[in-house]
């Protein structure tokens, strides 16, 4: 049996980091069957991998901005006798539409139904739907690192699921749920030492929670003797908590070298409006100070254009950047399938925009401002985005940079926002040539 594992291409091309679902399924494969043969394919560094492919069963994993490209292939290797199944948050948000074009959709996590999956295939019983369960995460196999050879050089690394903040445009807490599971230290060490690399990402929601201080500084310490450098993603609350300090310093002595956070909004009343604040606390422009008193690198990311921001956000995103010395990553509001976000926009929803307009850069909703037109926010989306990556802001933010984490932090740095620059410059010339058809179709809806 041949199994093909796919991720399809991104929006605006190629980035440096694997996809982990790539690298972890065929671990579950592997321990249920070390006989399959096993092809992992990152469409985004090999697009043309499709018309020659060959293999039993294709299982494609999409995110709401990869659906599109994802049924496409999907469609592609049907036409030639390829069963095909379909998981990931967009397929678990919208499981009949996966469902159209592929022959079977696992929905929620992978590990107590995919190897269902694969008896079923082969007994030739496949069935239309498999509901995966949360389970605790304490069997957890090693990912396959170095399967996946398409010059990729961050792997991802996990250690928990499960959020239990509210924020209406977040996807993972109606995937994974509201309960954080966590995985075994020793197992997350281990996992790390795998990583042929001598850098990866921790790809948690958050590498740190508010109340498990104690947890993090526990994992943070065992890291240590891995000897790898890393970056993550975290909230800012528990950054000002009593054990803040220790947990900022067991991260930075463990090889941390740059935390991303989510932002959110750039107004106090946009976080409340997202129901964010929880997980940002009392004073979120102290917590970045902290952060970087701790020898820790800061990127921003939020959103703009939202029916309760104004275009005044636009312009002040970059008086934040220069203020905390940080680097800033805005997008456009997107209300994701499944989410409270997406229940809430429904009314004002530009409904002839299909999925592949749901990339961050595009105006998907209609706002009470009438100064703020589709067009207009997307203009302002592109102005402050591509004055944030300036090269010249790209090269002055890395003289901002802690100096403790010379010189990995500064090429991380360089790697982290020039990617996001270059297809940023590409998506902003496309917008620039479709424009009109978009605005047609949204006049249309």
């Amino acid at each position: 049996m041949k199994l093909c594992i796919i991720f399809p291409p991104l929006p605006f091309g190629w980035t440096p980091v694997a996809p982990p679902i790539l690298e972890y399924l065929a671990a579950l494969t592997r321990r249920e069957d070390p006989t399959i043969e096993i092809r992992l394919i990152s469409a985004s560094a090999t697009p043309n991998a499709f018309d020659t492919l060959e293999c039993d069963l294709a299982a494609i994993s999409i995110l709401t901005p990869t659906s599109v490209p994802g049924y496409r292939i999907a469609d592609k290797l049907r036409a030639r006798g390829i069963k095909v199944v379909f998981g990931g948050f967009h397929a678990s948000a919208m499981p009949e539409e996966a469902k159209e074009h592929g022959d079977s959709v696992v929905i929620g996590e992978a590990e107590s139904a995919w190897p269902q999956v694969l008896r079923d295939f082969r007994s030739g019983t496949l069935q239309p739907f498999y509901q995966g369960e949360r389970l605790v995460l304490d069997n957890m196999p090693t990912p396959l690192y170095g399967q996946l050879q398409d010059r990729h050089q961050f792997r991802i690394l996990n250690t928990s699921r499960g959020c239990p903040y509210n924020c209406t445009f977040c996807s993972v807490k109606p995937f994974m749920g509201a309960d954080i599971r966590f995985r075994p230290i020793d197992h997350v060490v281990r996992d790390a030492a795998a990583i042929p690399e001598k850098m990866y990402i921790n790809g948690d929601e958050n590498i740190w929670w508010q109340g498990f201080e104690q947890r993090a500084i526990d994992m943070f310490t065992e890291l240590k003797g891995v000897k790898k450098k890393w970056m993550g993603f975290g909230s800012l609350r528990p950054v000002l908590s009593p054990a803040g300090s220790r947990m900022l310093n067991a991260a930075r002595e463990s090889g941390m070298l740059t935390v991303w956070v989510g932002w959110d909004a750039i107004s106090d009343e946009g976080l409340m409006g997202y129901k964010a604040n929880g997980k940002i606390g009392v004073d979120r422009e102290r917590a970045i100070r902290t952060l970087r008193d701790h020898g820790i690198d800061v990127s921003l990311f939020y959103m703009l254009g939202g029916r309760n921001d104004t275009l005044d956000d636009f312009k002040r995103s970059v008086e934040v950047a220069d203020r905390l010395g940080v680097s800033m990553h805005p997008s456009l509001v997107v209300p994701y399938p499944g989410t409270e976000l997406r229940r809430e926009y429904e009314p004002y929803l530009y409904k002839e925009l299909g999925w592949e307009y749901y990339t961050g850069a595009y105006a998907l909703f209609d706002h009470p401002d009438p100064a703020m037109t589709a067009e207009v926010r997307e203009e302002q989306f592109y102005e402050s985005s591509l004055e944030l990556l300036s090269l010249g802001r790209v090269l002055r933010h890395m003289f901002k940079v802690p100096l403790s984490g010379f010189p990995y932090a500064h090429l991380l740095s360089l790697m982290n926002q020039l990617p996001v620059r270059t297809g940023l410059k590409i998506a902003y010339e496309q917008w620039k040539a479709d424009k009109g058809a978009v605005r047609h179709k949204q006049l249309v809806s």
